[in-house]
């Protein structure tokens, strides 16, 4: 009886630490290597972004870049071989959207399918009895099921001009943070006074972008940012990191907002 109640007490106890526990050990124990020199040289090459950090946080990103490679999975599409550089790059512009938050934000993430280039899409949408399909060329996408595909000719293009407007990798990323709260609503999860200032600041911001469409004025951001709330977003997070003066300028409190959400001010870092 003894003996296996001390049976019985080892495996609750090891059902405890596997369950709460054994993540962050072993993230704790990975974290005791050293940053490998040939990706910290992709980071200054591939990952603009990483010159303009303070080394606190250029630290902070290289830990969180090196949970990612050891927790996700990649994946080469079409033939694509995926090497260190294509898995660093990716991983360092993901990871700036967290390296000032919890790496924890990325647990849902399992997999990355990276192809070479654009890549087509057979969708099939129902309406009733009325069944279509469309073929669609696509740069990347997000699933709630952890799953980011990219297209690795768009991830080069983003990775050389850090100021333009495009970012698919922080696109897709962001849409993963949206989806933590289970939905892609353009909303990542909040609570109290936060979610509120979210919500009212963001939905005059996108009202606004679409009056401007309609009334064929020059639109502040990436008109694709007024499809629906989710592209908002995620248009929105490109323009925070590539172009956050243009954003303050023309969208201070938006601007303000994601500073908080983020937890870092791109334009304030040294």
């Amino acid at each position: 009886m003894l003996l296996y109640t001390l049976c019985m007490l080892a495996v609750i106890g090891f059902s405890v630490f596997y369950l709460f526990f054994y993540r962050g050990w072993l993230r704790d124990k990975r974290l005791q290597k050293p940053f490998p020199q040939p990706w910290r040289r992709v980071l200054e090459t591939k990952v603009p972004f990483y010159a303009s950090l303070p080394s606190e946080l250029q630290q902070r990103l290289e830990q969180h870049v090196q949970l990612f490679l050891a927790e996700k999975t990649f994946y080469g599409c079409d033939g694509f071989e995926v090497d260190d550089t294509v898995r660093v790059t990716i991983a360092g512009h993901a990871c700036l959207l967290v390296v000032a938050r919890s790496f924890s934000d990325f647990d849902d993430v399992t997999s990355i399918l990276v192809y070479p280039d654009a890549y087509h899409v057979r969708e099939v949408q129902s309406d009733g009895f009325v069944v279509s399909e469309s073929n669609q060329i696509r740069a990347g996408e997000a699933s709630s099921h952890g799953q980011v595909v990219l297209a690795w000719a768009e991830c080069e293009a983003g990775a050389i001009n850090p100021d333009g407007q495009h970012n698919v990798i922080l696109h897709e990323f962001a849409h993963q943070l949206d989806y933590l709260d289970g939905t892609a609503d353009g909303a990542p999860p909040l609570s109290g006074d936060q979610a509120k200032h979210w919500q009212q600041t963001m939905t005059l911001a996108y009202k606004h972008l679409r009056d401007s469409l309609r009334h064929h004025q020059k639109p502040w951001l990436d008109p694709y940012g007024a499809t629906e709330p989710a592209e908002f977003f995620a248009v929105l997070t490109e323009a925070f990191f590539q172009q956050p003066g243009h954003l303050r300028a023309e969208q201070p409190e938006v601007y303000h907002t994601l500073c908080e959400f983020f937890r870092l001010d791109p334009l304030n870092l040294r």
